[in-house]
């Protein structure tokens, strides 16, 4: 049985302000029921255990994507994501692969975690495979490959493009610029329009460039575990 991990962010403000965020939450349900409906065991952890914040944005009544009402109706995913594991307790040898979803919030916690950093690269050392989407990639930028050289060097990489983040509004409210940073770590940044879905894999890391992709990141996911 396939056995996936997916790991969230507990960064609930953005950076130091009082302005809300999180996980966008179609970034968590809809890989998660995608993997569920596959046949496989879905575990979600974050970086500091817990209960995991979600971007009030994502959880609105208008335009709500099924794949929300689906785990906010269902008693078990929503008891894992008020009582997910932390990073800190898990051992990675018993999982297929590891899905980072995105949400604003990832950008600063994420590449701020020495333990996630670890795990991810004991991850990738043991041949498994690493997917993220939109804002999760930022929980890439410190991984190296068993060269020392940076993960994405050299590969084909998707995240959220500077232009979605302009649109957003937020471009001087992140801590870095997720595309800029993958280009300067000399990631083949790949993107396709503003939030239309784009997905790429490069051998077993998959990545996606905003919440509209993460269904094709979740199926080149299965592909690859297939």
């Amino acid at each position: 049985m396939m056995r996936i991990l997916m790991i969230l962010t507990s960064q609930a403000t953005m950076g130091d302000t009082s302005t809300p965020t999180g996980v966008w939450f179609e970034e968590l349900t809809t890989p998660y029921y995608r993997f569920v409906d596959a046949g496989a065991t879905v575990e979600l952890a974050s970086v500091k255990g817990g209960a995991v914040p979600l971007d009030p944005h994502s959880t609105s009544e208008q335009a709500r994507p099924a794949s929300v009402s689906r785990f906010m109706a269902d008693t078990h995913a929503m008891q894992q994501l008020q009582q997910s594991l932390s990073i800190q307790s898990l051992d990675i040898s018993g999982y297929d692969a590891i899905f980072l979803p995105g949400g604003h919030g990832t950008m600063w916690d994420l590449p701020a975690s020495r333990e996630l950093t670890e795990l991810l690269n004991q991850a990738w050392a043991n041949q498994k495979i690493l997917a993220a989407v939109c804002h999760g990639p930022a929980g890439l930028v410190n991984l190296q490959d068993t060269t020392g050289q940076p993960l994405v060097s050299g590969r084909k990489v998707a995240g959220f493009s500077n232009s979605e983040e302009a649109a957003a509004g937020l471009t001087s409210v992140m801590p870095f610029l997720l595309e800029t940073r993958l280009r300067e770590l000399g990631a083949h940044y790949e993107s396709g329009p503003d939030f239309q879905p784009f997905a790429v894999r490069d051998g077993r890391l998959i990545t996606g460039q905003n919440p509209a992709s993460s269904e094709p990141v979740a199926d080149l996911v299965l592909q690859a575990l297939r």
